[in-house]
């Protein structure tokens, strides 16, 4: 199974969103970096294409992740692009 979590990078709290498989340790080999969030300048970058490829796919975001993506408002897009197609 695959999910979306936090990839601590850096000396600070810096960290990359990144989709990893569940037996894979915090800082182990990723499958994709997906976005960047700094919760210091409470900055936020994500990559939504890949985000929404994996989410359909089936990737568990994690509740930090999922509350990030939340605040993006990417699930209006997810949820856009079901009805779109249907």
């Amino acid at each position: 199974m695959v999910k979306l979590r936090l990839k601590r990078c850096g000396r600070k709290a810096v960290y990359r969103i990144v989709a990893i498989d569940v037996r894979s340790r915090r800082e182990g080999r990723d499958l994709q970096k997906v976005g960047f969030y700094d919760p210091i300048k409470n900055q936020t970058y994500l990559n939504v294409p890949a985000i929404l490829d994996f989410i359909q796919k089936g990737a568990q975001p994690t509740e930090t992740v999922y509350d990030i993506l939340k605040r993006a408002e990417v699930f209006k897009e997810f949820l856009f692009k079901q009805t779109k197609f249907n």
